[in-house]
């Protein structure tokens, strides 16, 4: 429903769709990175949430990075690229089309080709 306005956008950050759980050096989880309750992030967890998620909002949509590696190395942040100094939008990322009616849009498929394609099928299949 944002996708006219050229004001504001919604942008899924898929950083933690692919996420592995941090491990320490024998090989079980590393809980540096978790609260007392194991559940929540501690301190360290979410500044590698939020250096995942910083990075994700810098990249084009289409080719945003789906997981976090947990590596606590701050030369992973990046900066802003000189030439796309803005946060990535479908728009600016080259999915968008401002001249674009999506409720004008004609559908691919006439309707009358799906019914003549679903009574095909019904006759065909009672043979």
């Amino acid at each position: 429903r944002y996708e006219q306005r050229e004001d504001f956008a919604v942008v899924m950050q898929p950083f933690f769709r692919n996420t592995l759980l941090p491990l320490d050096s024998t090989s079980k989880p590393d809980m540096s990175f978790f609260a007392a309750d194991c559940f929540h992030f501690s301190v360290r967890g979410y500044a590698e949430m939020a250096m995942a998620l910083w990075n994700n909002m810098l990249e084009p949509v289409g080719e945003k990075q789906t997981y976090n590696n947990f590596t606590q190395d701050r030369s992973k942040l990046r900066c802003p690229n000189p030439e796309k100094p803005f946060l990535s939008t479908r728009r600016n990322s080259g999915f968008g089309n401002s001249d674009l009616n999506l409720e004008k849009t004609e559908p691919s498929v006439p309707y009358w080709a799906v019914i003549v394609t679903a009574v095909a099928g019904v006759l065909v299949g009672s043979l």
